[in-house]
């Protein structure tokens, strides 16, 4: 009796520590992004710019089976074309976003459906190089908002693969140009297809 009291009293913190693994509720995810700018125009000013490509990371944390909180940074790259009627500016430029959502999901099996939604900040950086074609210009930070809906499906108890469709919501960037006004005053969708793969521990 004795010993299987020492016994028992040496296994509980062995399995106290077993059933908070199993009962993880956390995540990371990285993943390809696309950035996908609609053309936008106001104010005298009229902005395409280029698709850019990069990179998304993600972490969560469940607070239910079915709730979470997350937040994310992004990094991309593309070019800007301002068009006025004297003329054209082309910026190349580092996009970034840091953002938090609630996230609510559906479970099917090894399929995990979900939507999200939360705030964002969103940095505009010039490149100085030969694909921007003017100076004085700054780095510009936007406040915003995103959203999202994706699928996840798991593929073992630790991984699984994760593909959303995300909306970027935010006015253009001016780039704090001191030349002519970069201004529309509006605000766009930004198209942002992401995949990758998410880590359960």
């Amino acid at each position: 009796m004795k010993k299987s009291l020492l016994l028992f009293l040496f296994l509980l913190p062995l399995l106290a520590v077993t059933g908070y693994a199993q009962e993880s509720r956390q995540d990371i995810s990285v993943s390809g992004s696309g950035l996908i700018p609609p053309f936008a125009a106001g104010n005298a000013v009229q902005l395409h710019a280029t698709v850019g490509y990069g990179a998304l990371i993600s972490y969560r944390y469940d607070l239910t089976p079915h709730g979470a909180l997350e937040v994310n940074y992004q990094y991309n790259q593309n070019e800007q074309h301002f068009t006025f009627p004297s003329g054209n500016y082309h910026i190349h430029d580092r996009f970034q976003e840091i953002s938090g959502a609630y996230v609510y999901s559906f479970n099917y099996k090894h399929y995990n459906p979900f939507v999200e939604a939360g705030i964002a900040g969103f940095i505009f950086t010039p490149i100085d190089d030969a694909r921007t074609n003017t100076f004085n210009l700054g780095q510009n930070v936007n406040i915003g908002g995103m959203y999202g809906a994706g699928i996840a499906y798991e593929i073992s108890p630790s991984f699984d693969i994760r593909a959303e469709y995300r909306g970027l919501v935010m006015k253009t960037p001016t780039f704090n140009f001191t030349g002519n006004d970069f201004r529309t005053n509006v605000y766009y969708n930004i198209y942002n297809p992401v995949i990758g793969v998410a880590y359960h521990f």
